[in-house]
């Protein structure tokens, strides 16, 4: 039997987090059996280490290793493409097929994303680990198959057994040995390991001089959430690699590929075992929000601004109106306009005789305080999408389209920010 190290040298594993030493030593400790393995982890982990090592360290290293990933493959034809089919089976069945059970008869067969099974195909699957059978899609044949069973998932299953999405009595025969994956953000000292060795990597892989982090950097890197875990750092490091021509690299740069607050809207999802019905706030949630308090903003300054008309802009202005106005004008663009709400606050004492009012209808402008008539105001659109494309093109004007700092004001992750960009064509 392998040791730890030799392991993780063998399959390039970097680390000496307690809870991933752990989640390795149980693979090479039930690798000898045919016991079947389920592997939890959110996405991203390295989940797919684990079958590897087992088939690895088994009495099957020599026979077939097959991948399935559930989750890419139709529903329409997930039972074909794992247990088969005979000729005329279905509409373009033109020949008789070996399905994945069959082809790795006496090896390894990891089931990735094994939560995003049909319940039909999880019926079929239960009966692979019960007797070891099965039959092709239109077939009545009983076939034998000697398969051992590795199993992933980075879905809550005990969430998924209470919603009827998951048998629970295939999630018992799948999890006789279960292995947790740990997130990368709870394994800080590992961070920086990992980004020397992806560093290392892409510099021989590109012919470039390898990316160094700053201490600052390296305190940045180990306090952010990394929702994507390893895969995420790993691509941060590629593209890095790649684009930036100073390779030593501190954290307001770093800032730039992943900011700070671009963790909120990340879900996460923790393993079956511990309060795995929990979720945190998704980014439409945060979205409403925003909105919302918009909403409430835009109402208070109505009433405001029609106080100040009414009074010839010579109102004394509460603290809490005060900080309504400098969170919708700033001063860089408001102060210096004789029409903005700013410049009555500071000059209140002075005898501003003729404002300007600009109504909704462009071509009536008013030009005498008395002449004013306060229209009612028109219903608002409480609109989602008219609002949130409103909201990013504020934003992108604001920072005159440097998309990072306006994903940063917004609080959403610049990726999620590009694709509404392209959502609402505000690509120019």
């Amino acid at each position: 039997m392998a040791d730890l190290q030799s392991i993780k040298t063998r399959f390039g594993i970097i680390g000496n987090f307690p809870a991933l030493n752990r989640a390795l030593e149980k693979s090479i400790q039930v690798a000898p059996t045919d016991i079947s393995v389920l592997v939890i982890g959110e996405s991203g982990v390295g989940k797919e280490f684990i079958p590897k090592i087992i088939h690895a360290e088994s009495r099957r290293k020599h026979q077939p290793y097959i991948v399935v990933n559930c989750g890419a493959i139709p529903e329409g034809t997930i039972d074909s493409e794992l247990f088969g089919h005979e000729k005329g089976a279905f509409t373009g069945a033109t020949s008789t097929r070996k399905g994945y059970f069959e082809v790795a008869d006496g090896g390894t067969i990891f089931l990735d994303e094994v939560g995003e099974l049909p319940l039909q195909t999880q019926v079929r699957l239960l009966r692979v680990l019960e007797s070891g059978e099965f039959m092709k899609v239109g077939s009545s044949q009983v076939q034998k198959t000697n398969v051992r069973i590795v199993a992933a998932t980075n879905v809550n299953m005990m969430k998924a057994i209470t919603d009827g999405r998951f048998r629970e009595d295939l999630y018992y025969r799948l999890n006789t040995v279960q292995i947790d994956m740990p997130a990368l953000r709870e394994r800080k000292g590992d961070i920086h390991l990992l980004f020397r060795k992806f560093a290392i990597d892409f510099a021989e892989k590109y012919r470039m001089p390898e990316l160094k982090l700053t201490d600052d950097a390296v305190s940045y890197l180990e306090n952010y959430a990394f929702p994507g875990n390893v895969r995420q750092l790993r691509n941060l490091v590629e593209q890095m690699t790649v684009v930036e021509q100073n390779r030593e690299v501190n954290s307001v740069k770093l800032a730039e590929y992943i900011p700070m607050n671009a963790n909120l809207p990340a879900v996460v999802q923790k393993s079956s075992g511990e309060n795995a019905g929990s979720d945190f706030g998704s980014e439409r949630e945060i979205m409403y929000k925003i909105l919302f308090d918009m909403r409430n903003d835009i109402n208070d300054l109505k009433s405001l601004t029609s106080e100040l008309i009414k009074n010839r802009g010579n109102v004394d202005l509460s603290s809490q109106e005060k900080n309504l106005i400098n969170r919708i004008y700033t001063p860089e663009t408001q102060t210096a306009n004789p029409n903005s709400l700013l410049y009555f606050e500071n000059n209140h004492q002075k005898e501003v005789h003729h404002p300007t009012i600009i109504s909704d209808n462009d071509d009536h402008h008013y030009n005498d305080v008395e002449d004013i008539e306060i229209e009612e105001a028109k219903p608002e659109s409480l609109s989602l999408q008219n609002n949130e494309k409103d909201l990013i093109i504020k934003a992108l004007e604001k920072h005159k389209g440097r998309r990072n700092r306006a994903a940063d004001e917004l609080g959403i992750s610049q990726r999620t920010l590009y694709r509404k960009i392209k959502q609402y064509n505000l690509e120019e």
